[in-house]
């Protein structure tokens, strides 16, 4: 790739978290990019319509061009129409937040969710596309389907992140990940605490169509305080029945023959 390209991309990626905008210098510092050079990309983009001045002179902002190519994509996936039913249902029923992803190549992406929580304490994270492997129950949920030296290597990858980036609980080594990794084969399921991030709780199972390979993951997340390991396993029975409804309806989906013919290349 390119640096020009990445930078571009990485500028991208950078105001994808920020609906607010930013201002050229905190871009820069964040790429770590001469603001001479942010600002020549920043111009061009402006130019292209993907990124949009929230006022003269002043910060930097996704345009809603790259929102309408990807609703555009997801409703050409079709994961939309057979996947946010059964999302929609599994939040009701929990009352919970629940996500849908999908694994591309080497990544695990969500791709959909549903919030079921009406009232009081509600999670709601901010938008981050990529999953974050180690530590999550829907990272887990996928490693937990690989060898250990497969699944070791994809988070070495990504890295475990510095010591107080996630929870207490987050495995910092490889000898921490196995063992959370086998406990989750055991049980059938990946259950975290406190572990991506304090007062966060999560359970996840994988996604699979028939007997061959993990397509997706779904997952159930909300506050510590009113999910602790008893209640989150208590879902695991609702959960399992949902992903199969979602291995299921996968098959009309162009999207996940796509990516499993990638993932396929990946492991080979």
């Amino acid at each position: 790739m390119s640096a020009v390209l990445e930078r571009g991309l990485g500028i991208l990626e950078c105001l994808a978290g920020q609906p607010e905008g930013l201002p050229l210098g905190a871009i820069a510092d964040r790429l770590k990019i001469p603001p001479s050079a942010t600002h020549r990309l920043l111009i061009e983009l402006v130019d292209y319509g993907y990124v949009r001045q929230v006022r003269d002179q002043g910060d930097y902002a996704l345009s809603t061009k790259l929102v309408a190519m990807v609703l555009d994509y997801m409703g050409a996936t079709g994961i939309v129409d057979f996947a946010q039913p059964v999302l929609d249902r599994l939040a009701q029923e929990s009352g919970e937040f629940v996500r849908l992803a999908v694994i591309d190549g080497e990544r695990l992406t969500w791709v959909a969710r549903s919030q079921g929580a009406r009232r009081g304490l509600r999670y709601d994270p901010e938008i981050d596309a990529t999953v974050r492997l180690s530590c999550t129950a829907s990272g887990q949920a996928w490693l937990m389907t690989l060898s250990d030296v497969r699944a070791l290597a994809l988070v070495k990858r990504q890295g475990f992140g510095a010591t107080g980036d996630y929870g207490p609980n987050a495995p910092a080594s490889a000898t921490d990940l196995a063992r959370q990794l086998a406990l989750a084969r055991k049980r059938g399921y990946a259950l975290t605490v406190d572990s991506f991030g304090v007062g966060l709780s999560s359970i996840a199972v994988p996604v699979r169509r028939g007997s061959d390979a993990v397509i997706g993951v779904l997952s159930i997340a909300g506050p510590t305080a009113r999910l602790d390991a008893k209640r989150l396993a208590g879902f695991a029975p609702e959960l399992h029945t949902a992903a199969r409804d979602i291995a299921l309806a996968s098959a009309t989906s162009p999207l996940f023959a796509t990516l499993r013919a990638r993932s396929e290349v990946a492991m080979s």
